[in-house]
C-alpha cells in the first residue's frame, strides 16, 4: 500500500486515499506495467497531481470510463466525496495496439473508453465487480480480470512495440544518458527514425522522453532528502541548479525548493 511514486507529485499537504497495487498477469506483462486502484471517502475535494509516466493510461471509475494519452506537463485530478477507480497504467507499446492509431492523436487528452470496446459490457461489469465493497482484494481481482479479457484480444505485442517498451526500461536503469542519439544508438535507429517510433507509440519526442525520466528520478530524490538541491541537479547531469529549477518549474509549476517543503523528512 503506498509505495513512494517517483511519479506522484501530491505532497503531505494534499495526503493520497489508499491506493493498492497490483501486478498483471503473466501473459499481459508486454502490454501491462501495473493496475492502481484508489478507494477515497473524503469530506473536502483534494486535487492529486502527477508526472506521468510515459505510457496511456485505462481508467474506469464509479463515474466516468476513459483511455487517456500521454500528459506532457503535470496532470492533476480532483477527488470528492465517496468513490474508487480502477487504473492500468499501461506500457509504452499498448497505446497504439489499443487506440488502433498513432498516439500523438491524444496527448494531453482522453477519449472515451467506449469508442475503443467492442461492446459497453466492460465498463458494467468492472462496476459491478466494484459496487459491493471497493476496499475489498477479491472485488479488486474480479475487475482486474475483466480488464485482463479484453487487454489480451491485443496481444501479441509487435516487434517495434517489443523495442519501445524495452528502450523506456533501459532509460529508467541509465540516468546517465541524456542525449538523443545515445537512445538511438540502443535502438539500432537513426535519430529520425527513432522519433517517428517515439510519436507513435508515446506521443512525444526523445527528448521529452529523456526529460520525464530525469524529473522522475528528481521526484524520487527529493522524497527521499537525497542532498542539497545543488547535489540534486549534479547527480541529474544539469550543469547547474538553475538549469534544473527551470526545467522542474516549467513541467510542475512549482520550484524544487517548494516541491520540498511540502515532503515529510525522511
Amino acid at each position: 500500500m503506498d509505495p513512494i511514486d517517483r511519479a506522484h507529485l501530491t505532497g503531505v499537504s494534499r495526503p493520497s486515499p489508499p491506493i493498492h497495487r497490483y501486478a498483471p498477469s503473466e501473459h499481459l506483462v508486454d502490454l501491462v506495467d501495473r493496475y492502481w486502484i484508489p478507494v477515497w471517502s473524503l469530506t473536502e475535494p483534494s486535487t492529486q497531481s502527477t508526472l506521468q509516466h510515459p505510457v496511456c493510461l485505462v481508467v474506469v471509475s464509479n463515474t466516468y470510463a476513459r483511455f487517456h494519452g500521454v500528459t506532457r506537463g503535470r496532470s492533476s485530478v480532483t477527488l470528492e466525496g465517496d468513490g474508487w477507480a480502477v487504473g492500468t497504467m499501461l506500457s509504452p507499446a499498448a497505446g497504439r495496439l489499443l487506440l488502433g492509431r498513432s498516439v500523438a492523436e491524444v496527448t494531453d487528452t482522453w477519449v472515451e473508453l467506449a469508442d475503443l470496446l467492442p461492446d459497453a459490457a466492460l465498463v458494467d461489469d468492472v462496476r459491478a465487480a466494484m459496487h459491493r465493497d471497493p476496499h475489498d482484494p477479491a472485488a479488486h481481482l474480479a475487475a482486474i480480470a475483466h480488464l485482463e479479457s479484453w487487454l489480451a484480444t491485443h496481444l501479441p505485442v509487435d516487434a517495434s512495440g517489443l523495442l519501445v517498451n524495452h528502450l523506456v526500461s533501459w532509460l529508467a536503469d541509465h540516468p546517465e544518458v541524456t542525449r538523443v542519439d545515445e537512445v538511438a544508438r540502443e535502438a539500432g535507429l537513426s535519430e529520425r527514425s527513432l522519433q517517428r517510433l517515439v510519436e507513435q507509440r508515446i506521443g512525444l519526442s526523445p527528448k521529452w522522453l529523456i526529460q520525464r525520466r530525469r524529473l522522475h528520478d528528481a521526484v524520487e530524490a527529493l522524497k527521499a532528502g537525497r542532498g542539497t538541491l545543488a547535489q540534486v541537479a549534479a547527480d541529474l547531469g544539469y550543469a547547474d541548479q538553475a538549469h534544473f529549477t527551470h526545467d522542474f518549474r516549467a513541467v510542475t509549476g512549482m520550484t524544487p525548493g517548494d516541491y520540498l517543503g511540502d515532503q515529510p523528512r525522511p
